[in-house]
């Protein structure tokens, strides 16, 4: 075995990330420029001193991560969500089944976990987050964030939500216990049923029309009557009525 693929080994039991799934030329090339970078000679040295030093560690997982999203991205379509259709759904149902479709490395779970914190214990909030990329999700269930991925946060929830670990954040761990990640591929594995709320942005873009019209039928059968679909500021469904949607605020439909 060689120390690169030792390496991968050692990462994976460490983090639940598979270096294996990556492009190896590519990736081998952008660690190695890390670790001769930090006066390393090899990866096994490299590797122990990760297992000693956070900010190594940390700086280790930017290099890798290729998915990057944001907390409360276009902030104030949250501020609708918390202000006007969390409240609404509601006066429905006191316990809201929710979830976050293509959650990329968790930044948009957590988000929703937060929010709904306003709203009920924590205890009580469950956020079920699924993404097709084991890595991503391997990163979202470690939890540590660089500050570029919460410029939208307000301080206050910075300061409640988040531990300072040198230059990055790390989500608190009652955050973390209200969200469940799981693998789930939109296109080809089934959807459960009876979502209050369903959040999948920026994702419908890179897909096809064909594809886009199966899905937006999909999401409303996995709604209950009256549950809200939320899409990114760049998805506006044209014609919401022939997937049995209605308008509820921009960027947000109703299944009918």
């Amino acid at each position: 075995m060689s120390d690169y693929q030792q390496f991968i080994a050692n990462v994976k039991r460490k983090t639940g990330i598979d270096l294996a799934l990556y492009k190896e030329a590519q990736m081998k090339r952008r660690l190695t420029s890390l670790y001769e970078k930090k006066g390393f000679k090899n990866f096994d040295e490299f590797f122990r001193a990760m297992n000693h030093d956070q900010a190594l560690f940390h700086e280790f997982l930017d290099r890798m991560t290729i998915n990057v999203s944001e907390f409360f991205r276009n902030a104030k379509r949250w501020e609708v969500l918390e202000k006007k259709i969390i409240p609404k759904l509601l006066e429905k149902n006191k316990r809201l089944k929710v979830w976050s479709a293509a959650c990329s490395t968790g930044e948009e779970p957590y988000t929703l976990a937060i929010i709904l914190s306003k709203f009920m214990p924590l205890s009580q909030v469950s956020v079920l987050a699924t993404d097709i990329d084991d890595n991503a999700m391997a990163r979202a269930k470690l939890g540590i964030y660089m500050e570029r991925s919460l410029q939208e946060v307000p301080e206050d929830v910075k300061k409640k939500f988040f531990v300072k670990e040198g230059a990055h954040y790390k989500i608190i761990d009652d955050i973390k216990r209200a969200v469940t990640f799981k693998k789930h591929n939109l296109l080809a594995d089934p959807f459960d049923t009876n979502f209050d709320l369903i959040v999948c942005r920026n994702v419908l873009i890179y897909f096809t029309e064909e594809a886009k019209h199966e899905l937006y039928l999909k999401f409303n059968r996995a709604l209950r009557p009256g549950g809200i679909f939320f899409v990114g500021s760049t998805e506006q469904i044209f014609n919401p009525a022939a997937y049995g949607f209605e308008v509820e605020d921009t960027f947000f439909y109703r299944k009918m």
